[in-house]
């Protein structure tokens, strides 16, 4: 079992968690999903906010929650609809197994979060940092959690001076050993991650107004910027895409995703792969969709960046006319209907760039 080392300023855990609940009782950001104690709220929230940022959630969980109110609403969905309120969150295979967690919920446990910790981590894309989180928020159980933030806070309390992911392995312990048996572990976790998030931050922490600042051995040694030690993160991978808006009035030309792989199913403007040969958009067009129709690329209408995980993603924008009928995987879509369809965040990134074309385009059919 992991032990803090022995120092005098990480001596009496209990004053540490009394400073730090008071600090987070006063402090606290104001975040919605924190006004219940709802475990279906609570689980959808913690599920966004996974590699998303705070301020990108709010409004997709109210909106979320607005059309799943409950576990029974949103296993009863279809996967698009719930693809299309997840649509520019990405980490698509959230929502995927969101929606498959919901059916088991209500087919096994009659629509009530389950409240056994084993159980919830059988759960479709539960782990144990979800599991931890929903059951010691929504029921006060003393089950302990451990995301980036609260890695960063133990590794400065106890200057743990270890590679990424021998201190993730070493905080879970101490996560386990902190979280007591008492009531108030969901008040504790939520103290800890908030105190990584806004004060505790990985590049300038504010050690002056942190309320345990007296009780870090990294602060006392004067090393906080150094630990955690950086996680080594893959190579970026620069990918380059070319990109065709074809407009009609008010509809616009979409191409559905295979129904395997990344973003399966999903829906995007007509896009491939640019390889330097020296081809014009047009003949790249025609030489990779030979079968579904063809467009004649037209002018330049934007150039954006866009990032999915490791891949850094290049991508030019033009104006197309078609001349050859729309069949599958393509399909027209009034501009109206696009919302409430389960389009790629860089699909959307693209028509939000990209004015409308006043004239009508005449499809060959």
């Amino acid at each position: 079992r992991a032990e803090p080392p022995e120092h005098p300023r990480l001596c009496g855990g209990q004053p540490r968690r009394e400073l730090l609940l008071a600090w987070f009782a006063r402090e606290q950001r104001d975040l919605p999903w924190r006004a219940t104690k709802d475990a279906y709220a609570i689980w959808i929230s913690e599920a966004m906010l996974q590699q998303t940022r705070v301020e990108t959630v709010i409004d997709y969980w109210r909106r979320f929650m607005a059309r799943f109110s409950d576990v029974r609403v949103l296993a009863a969905a279809h996967e698009a609809d719930v693809l299309a309120q997840w649509s520019g969150l990405g980490y698509y295979r959230r929502a995927r197994a969101l929606h498959a967690a919901a059916k088991v919920i209500v087919e096994r446990y009659s629509g009530e979060f389950p409240r056994d910790a084993d159980a919830v981590r059988e759960l479709p894309g539960v782990g144990p940092y979800t599991a931890g989180a929903v059951l010691s928020i929504a029921f006060d159980q003393a089950e302990a959690l451990v995301d980036g933030n609260v890695v960063r806070v133990f590794s400065r309390w106890f200057a743990h001076d270890a590679d990424y992911g021998a201190t993730t392995a070493w905080a879970w312990e101490i996560a386990r050993e902190l979280v007591g048996s008492e009531s108030g572990a969901g008040d504790w976790n939520q103290a800890l991650m908030e105190l990584g998030a806004t004060l505790c931050t990985p590049r300038e922490p504010a050690c002056a107004r942190c309320p345990v600042s007296m009780m870090c051995e990294a602060f006392a040694r004067g090393v906080q910027h150094e630990l955690p030690r950086a996680k080594q993160r893959p190579a970026s991978i620069d990918v380059e895409l070319l990109t065709v808006l074809v407009e009609n009035g008010a509809r616009v030309l979409l191409e559905q995703r295979p129904a395997r792989g990344r973003m399966a199913g999903m829906w995007q403007l007509p896009t491939i792969e640019v390889v330097r040969d020296g081809r014009t958009a047009a003949q790249l067009f025609a030489a990779e969709l030979p079968d579904a129709l063809e467009i004649d690329a037209g002018e330049s209408l934007a150039t954006l960046r866009h990032s999915i995980t490791c891949h850094r993603i290049r991508v030019s924008v033009v104006r197309g006319r078609l001349r050859a009928a729309v069949r599958a995987p393509f399909a027209w879509v009034e501009r109206a209907d696009i919302a409430a369809l389960a389009c790629t965040g860089m699909a959307r990134k693209t028509l939000r760039a990209c004015p409308r074309e006043n004239a009508l385009d005449r499809p060959a059919n």
